[in-house]
C-alpha cells in the first residue's frame, strides 16, 4: 500500500459526505466537520484524565459507531489514528489493517447505510474486495456489522421500540428499521455475536435514529434516541459521545423517565447545545434544537454546559444538571441566573427553584381539551338559544351548553384562551421568537376546543385584562420557554412562572424592577424572546398565525 492510501478515506472534492450531510431525513447524516468537532471534545477530555496522553497514538483503543450511516465518524476516526499511530507502526498497510480490523467496528442501522459506512471507511463496500483499502478481512462486511432484524411483537407493538406491527410489520423487501442495537435483552451478548469474543468498547460515539417511522410527524411522532443512548450505557464504555435532539431537556413524549435518569448522572460531563438544528445540520427541519453529549464512566463530577446559536456570543458554565427544586434542565446559563432571581422574590429562598403551589401560574392552566372538544371540533355556524361561543381551529361556531360535560365551570367565568401549539416558523428555530402564541380574554358563555389551553377562573374582565397583560411580557415568556421542549405549551411549561397581583396591568419594566435584573440579563431576555403585541390579536382567534 503506496502513501496514498490515507487520501482515500477521506480526500474527495467535494466530499461526499458533506454532499450528503444536507439530506433531509429523520435519521440525518452527520457534517465530516461537526463529526470532527465532536472528535476534538472527545480527544481533549481523554488527554485530560491520561496525563495529556495523544488518543489517536494508542493502538489499544476500541472504538463502535452502533447506528453509523454514512460512517462519517468511523472515517474521521480512522484518518486520525492513520497520522497518530505513524510512529508506533511505521508500515503504512499494517497501520492501516490494524485500526480497521482491531480498532474501528460499527454497526450499520439499514442495508444501503451499511454498504455507504463501508464505502467510506473500507473505500469499498466489500471489506475483503480488491479495491478495499484493507488487506486483512476475510469477510465482505469487514468491521461494519448489518443483518435484517425484525421487530417483536407484543399486542401489536414491538416490546423493544414500540413500533407499530400495522406500520412496520412489513415484508422481506422493505427495511423493518428493528435497529440491532437496541432490540436484544442483553447488549454485551450481542456484541460478542455481532464481533466475536468479549467486545469491551473504550468509546462509542455516532448519531443515532431520532423518531419512529411510525405514522406520527414531526413532534408527534415516538422519539427513540434515548433507547440508544440507554443501551449504549449498558456497555460502560469509557466515553459516550452522541448528537441527539435537545428536547429530552425538558421531557416530553416518552422521555420523562429519560431525563430523570440523565439529569441525575454526574458521569454526563459535557453538553454542547445548538438552539437551531440548522446550525449543524444545514437544511434539516427539527425543533427544539440538537445538542452533542460527552459521558466520562471513570470521571463523575458537575456538567460544562455550552450553548450556541448562530453568530451569537458562546455561553459557557459548569453547573450542576439538575438544579436543587427543579425537575428540567435549565438550558440557557444566563435563564438560569434569571429563575433564581424570580424564585428568591417569591419565596425568600436562594437554593431552591421551587415555587410554592400557591404561587404557581400552572394552576390557572387546564390540561388539554379543557372543554372536552377536539381539534377537528367544528361547532355551528350560526347561534341558537342556550348555545355558547366555542373558539376553534379556523375560527367560531356554537355549540349547546348541555353537550358540554367537562370544564363547565369555567363556561360561565373570565377566562384567557392561548393555543396548545406555539406559533409556527416551519421547522426552523429563530430568535427571538414569542414562545407562545397571542392569548385573548373569553368572555363569560365562551368555550373551546383542544385548540387552546384555558387560564382561568378569573374574576372579572379587568383581571382577565392583567392576566393578559402578564402573558405578554417577555419575562414571562422566557420563564415558560425554560420548560417548554417542543413548540407545545401544556400546562407544565407555566410551573416556573409565578402568579402576579391581578389589579394591574403589567409590563415587562414593572418584572424587571420587581426581580431586580441586571441590564445584561434584561438584553437576554430581549435577545430570545419577540415584543407580542395585544393590540390586535384576532388572527389567532381565528386560528391563523401571526408569527412573522
Amino acid at each position: 500500500m503506496n502513501e496514498q492510501a490515507g487520501f482515500t478515506l477521506r480526500g474527495r472534492n467535494p466530499d461526499v459526505l458533506t454532499c450528503i450531510a444536507n439530506l433531509s431525513n429523520d435519521e440525518v447524516f452527520t457534517p465530516p466537520a461537526f463529526a470532527n468537532q465532536m472528535l476534538d471534545t472527545l480527544a481533549k477530555s481523554w488527554a485530560a484524565q491520561n496525563n495529556g496522553a495523544n488518543m489517536w497514538a494508542d493502538s489499544s483503543v476500541r472504538f463502535l459507531d452502533p447506528f453509523t450511516k454514512s460512517g462519517v465518524f468511523l472515517r474521521e476516526i480512522t484518518t486520525r489514528l492513520i497520522t497518530g499511530l505513524a510512529e508506533e507502526i511505521p508500515d503504512l498497510q499494517t497501520r492501516v489493517d490494524h485500526i480497521l480490523t482491531r480498532q474501528v467496528f460499527g454497526i450499520g442501522i439499514t442495508r444501503l447505510t451499511s454498504l455507504l459506512a463501508r464505502r467510506s471507511l473500507y473505500c469499498s463496500k466489500h471489506a475483503d474486495g480488491e479495491h478495499s483499502v484493507a488487506r486483512s478481512f476475510s469477510n465482505d462486511a469487514g468491521n461494519i456489522w448489518f443483518e435484517r432484524i425484525e421487530h417483536s411483537w407484543s399486542n401489536g407493538n414491538c416490546e423493544f421500540c414500540g413500533a407499530s406491527k400495522e406500520t412496520l410489520g412489513r415484508g422481506g423487501g422493505l427495511e423493518t428499521h428493528a435497529y440491532a442495537f437496541i432490540h436484544t435483552n442483553d447488549i454485551k451478548t450481542r456484541m460478542g455475536e455481532l464481533f466475536g469474543g468479549d467486545m469491551q468498547f473504550d468509546v462509542i460515539i455516532g448519531n443515532p435514529p431520532y423518531q419512529l417511522d411510525d405514522g406520527g410527524f414531526g413532534t408527534s411522532a415516538a422519539p427513540i434516541y434515548q433507547l440508544f443512548v440507554e443501551q449504549a450505557k449498558k456497555l460502560e464504555p469509557r466515553y459516550l459521545s452522541m448528537i441527539i435532539p435537545s428536547r429530552w431537556f425538558a421531557g416530553g413524549k416518552g422521555l420523562d423517565e429519560f431525563r430523570e435518569a440523565m439529569l441525575k448522572d454526574n458521569r454526563l460531563r459535557e453538553i454542547n447545545d445548538y438552539l437551531s438544528a440548522a446550525d449543524v445540520f444545514p437544511g434539516v427541519g427539527l425543533k427544539g434544537g440538537v445538542c452533542y453529549l460527552l459521558w466520562e464512566r471513570d470521571n463523575p463530577g458537575q456538567c460544562r454546559v455550552t450553548t450556541r446559536f448562530k453568530d451569537w456570543p458562546v455561553s459557557s458554565a459548569t453547573r450542576p444538571l439538575l438544579e436543587e427544586g427543579a425537575d428540567v434542565f435549565i438550558r440557557f446559563n444566563e435563564g438560569l441566573s434569571i429563575l433564581r432571581k424570580v424564585i428568591a422574590v417569591e419565596t425568600g429562598q436562594t437554593q431552591s427553584l421551587s415555587l410554592p403551589e400557591s404561587k404557581r401560574f400552572d394552576r390557572l392552566v387546564s390540561s388539554r381539551k379543557p372543554f372536552g372538544l377536539e381539534t377537528k371540533f367544528k361547532g355551528k355556524a350560526t347561534k341558537r338559544a342556550g348555545d355558547v361561543l366555542v373558539y376553534q381551529n379556523g375560527g367560531i361556531g356554537y355549540a349547546a351548553r348541555n353537550s358540554i360535560t367537562s370544564g363547565t365551570d369555567l363556561i360561565d367565568q373570565w377566562k384567557i384562551f392561548v393555543s396548545y401549539a406555539a406559533p409556527g416558523t416551519g421547522n426552523k428555530d429563530t430568535y427571538p421568537h414569542r414562545i407562545i402564541s397571542t392569548p385573548f380574554v373569553g368572555e363569560p358563555g365562551s368555550i373551546s376546543s383542544e385548540t387552546y389551553l384555558c387560564i382561568g377562573p378569573l374574576e372579572s374582565k379587568s383581571e382577565a385584562q392583567s392576566v393578559l397583560s402578564y402573558l405578554s411580557c417577555r419575562l414571562t415568556r422566557l420563564l415558560v420557554l425554560l420548560r417548554k421542549p417542543s413548540q407545545h405549551v401544556t400546562s407544565k411549561v407555566y410551573a416556573s412562572v409565578p402568579k402576579q397581583d391581578w389589579t394591574k396591568q403589567w409590563t415587562d419594566a414593572a418584572l424587571y424592577t420587581k426581580y431586580g435584573l441586571t441590564n445584561e440579563e434584561i438584553a437576554f431576555v430581549e435577545k430570545i424572546v419577540r415584543p407580542m403585541d395585544l393590540t390586535n390579536n384576532l388572527f389567532d382567534q381565528v386560528g391563523v398565525d401571526d408569527d412573522e
